[in-house]
């Protein structure tokens, strides 16, 4: 089989320091990973917030270390948790306007991984209540809207997943990507995956492994190639959700993920098609 190149590769959910959890990069380390192995784009997400400030320093840096002669961009996010007050209109907001281009619904906060983790979970960011989604996040969905912005589920139940879902495409938002709809924590079905692609043409994020607690992680390569196969590719994303300090290093993550699907039979144009077209129509850059 032909080696992957990792030339213009796009990666939507890589974690990074500083974190309360230590991470295998900082921002820098990671932005000279990426310009390292040619790669075009990278959104850096935390649990703790927003990541676009940290984003333009990055691309600061890379001018500054690089003097143009590279393409790479560094992107930034925000996630809803109750560290920025949980479904926080004015704080998604701001961050739109100082260039974040992805909205995460909560992770930590979520009722769901809170439930799952058998923490308490009476101080979760709600996103549904009664069957339908709080009233705060139509305001975010209009702003996702307006900002051409993407929006992840994260840790939200498969429950909650659709009705949000089905709440955002009916207030025009475009951009819906299922966060990794594989990870035990989400617990999304193959039908309901099926489902999502099916009814409203979601964008699945299929990431390179997955937290089984204690520092341990499982490969989910054989189980993405299988959506891939059954949802077809012009619906999955590949991303690594790296940095963790157990598994790989980013770029050595994403190339064994690439890797794996051209020898296990997914023709290089598909391959290319989840890790560059797709996320740079998601990020509205050209690639």
């Amino acid at each position: 089989m032909s080696k992957v190149s990792l030339k213009g590769v796009i990666d939507m959910h890589v974690h990074t320091n500083p974190d309360i959890r230590r991470r295998a990069y900082d921002d820098f380390e990671l932005t000279d990973a990426a310009i390292r192995v040619g790669a075009r784009a990278i959104v850096i997400k935390t649990h703790q917030g927003v990541t676009m400030d940290r984003a333009y320093l990055c691309n600061a840096y890379n001018q500054r270390m690089y003097h143009g002669s590279n393409d790479f961009t560094m992107f930034g996010s925000v996630t809803m948790n109750r560290v920025i007050g949980g479904i926080n209109p004015t704080a998604v907001e701001t961050a739109f306007k100082l260039g974040a281009k992805v909205v995460w619904l909560p992770t930590a906060s979520a009722k769901n991984h809170l439930e799952k983790m058998r923490l308490d979970t009476s101080k979760c960011v709600e996103v549904v209540k009664d069957g339908r989604v709080v009233p705060e996040l139509l305001d975010v969905f209009r702003l996702v809207k307006d900002y051409d912005g993407v929006l992840g589920t994260a840790h939200v139940s498969p429950e909650e997943c659709k009705i949000v879902v089905e709440a955002a495409r009916n207030a025009g938002v475009k951009k819906l990507v299922v966060t990794y709809p594989e990870w035990w924590l989400v617990g999304m079905s193959v039908e309901d995956q099926v489902r999502l692609v099916k009814d409203y043409d979601v964008i699945l994020e299929r990431c390179y492994a997955q937290n089984l607690g204690g520092g341990k992680y499982k490969s989910n390569l054989p189980d993405n190639l299988e959506i891939i196969k059954t949802v077809g590719y012009k619906n999955v994303m590949v991303d690594t959700d790296g940095g963790q300090v157990e598994n790989p290093h980013w770029e050595l993550a994403m190339e064994a993920y690439m890797q794996y699907l051209l020898d296990h039979g997914i023709p290089e144009e598909q391959v290319r098609y989840m890790t560059h077209d797709i996320p740079a129509g998601l990020l509205g850059i050209e690639n």
